[in-house]
């Protein structure tokens, strides 16, 4: 890794000086968005397609990510709520320009039958140029953010058990 980041704690996702919130809906239920985004860590390159490799580290308390392009991330799970949120931090990358990021993604029964309102919040510092670049690439990234969701609902309601 590059460079280390600054570590921030979870207030981060409300102060951070660049946030981009995006949301989408999912058929499947919290717990099992949840199982994939936390529990099924290297299951994510087969839905979010810009993650090309990830893989839980220091006994599940960390991951390691690469995505297309070669950026790699060291990460720390910040919070980890069965069936409401996964959150996480980077401490390392390769990404040039990034002093601090934190990502949150927050679940919340969609309707009172079934489906999850899936929530990623990117929280981001770094220098004014490239907070600039993230908020004219916001969206470009909720196209990718609404485009896995979709790609993970499909895979989790494709493997649903019949009669659910």
């Amino acid at each position: 890794m590059a460079r280390r980041l600054r570590p921030v704690e979870l207030d981060f996702i409300e102060n951070a000086p660049t946030r981009l919130v995006f949301a989408a809906r999912t058929a499947a239920g919290p717990e099992a968005v949840y199982r994939a985004l936390a529990e099924d860590v290297g299951g994510w390159p087969l839905w979010f397609r810009a993650v090309t490799l990830a893989r839980p580290t220091h006994g599940g308390a960390g991951r390691e990510v690469r995505l297309v392009g070669g950026t790699r991330f060291e990460e720390t799970i910040m919070a980890a709520e069965p069936e409401r949120c996964y959150a996480y931090r980077v401490d390392a990358t390769n990404a040039p320009g990034i002093r601090a990021l934190l990502e949150e993604w927050r679940l919340s029964p969609a309707d009172s039958c079934s489906g999850t309102l899936v929530r990623w919040t990117f929280a981001v510092d770094a220098p004014a140029p490239l907070r600039l670049a993230l908020t004219a690439a916001r969206p470009a990234l909720g196209q990718s953010f609404r485009s896995a969701v979709r790609a993970l609902d499909a895979r989790l309601t494709s493997h649903r058990p019949a009669g659910q």
